[in-house]
């Protein structure tokens, strides 16, 4: 039986997104999904979750509070090519570092920066939140069903800055570019949070269940 692990590190509310996940697992046939912070279910998931909520640097040492969690992480990932699929700060975190507050590493995972939205029209609030389009830029079988226009929920003042434009699949406008979607190998990686994008999420979290990377 496949297994899902969504990571819990106390770095944001994960009902919405478990209930997202459970949902199109029972769907697509995906097996269980688990919240947990036990790091050997974390070794031993078939896919990883790594959701985010707050602060770059305050989510980055939760993570690292957790003993073994980031070192479980870091294997299933990198050692055994699980797919992996990081939700708004949980995808940040996949970047070289972040600028948030106090210069912080990242996994690397993603070649990039983590900076400040600085839109140049002042009508343009930041936080940048709520819906927005999808400008699709690279196929992925993650993106399967996909299209520039479907919109998505995003609610974040910070965003990357991909150093190999290979690796960023989707950006939105919002006064410029910014960067929805990244991706390389088995990771895969979303500004906006799938659970409250309705539709477009819900088919994007399926897509991420059954692929086979």
């Amino acid at each position: 039986m496949s297994l899902t692990a969504l990571i819990d590190y106390d770095s944001g509310n994960l009902h919405s997104a478990q209930k997202a996940f459970e949902k199109m697992a029972a769907e697509v046939g995906a097996g269980d999904v688990v919240v947990t912070s036990d790091p050997e279910v974390v070794r031993k998931a078939d896919r990883i979750v790594l959701p985010g909520d707050g602060a770059f640097p305050s989510c980055k040492a939760a993570l690292y509070a957790v003993p073994g969690l980031a070192e479980a992480l870091i294997e299933a990932v990198t050692v055994k090519a699980r797919p992996f699929f990081g939700i708004c700060v949980g995808m940040q975190m996949l970047a070289s570092r972040g600028h948030e507050y106090e210069l912080t590493d990242g996994l690397g995972w993603i070649g990039g920066e983590i900076t400040k939205i600085t839109p140049p029209d002042p009508a343009l609030k930041v936080p940048h939140m709520g819906w927005n389009d999808l400008v699709i830029e690279q196929e992925h079988p993650v993106l399967d069903g996909i299209k520039t226009g479907d919109h998505a929920y995003f609610v974040h003042s910070w965003a990357m800055q991909v150093t190999d434009p290979a690796e960023r699949l989707a950006h939105v406008d919002y006064g410029g570019d910014i960067t929805a979607i990244v991706g390389r190998d088995t990771i895969i990686g979303t500004q906006f949070h799938p659970e409250k994008s309705q539709a477009t999420g819900l088919r994007l979290i399926g897509n991420f269940l059954r692929w086979t990377p």
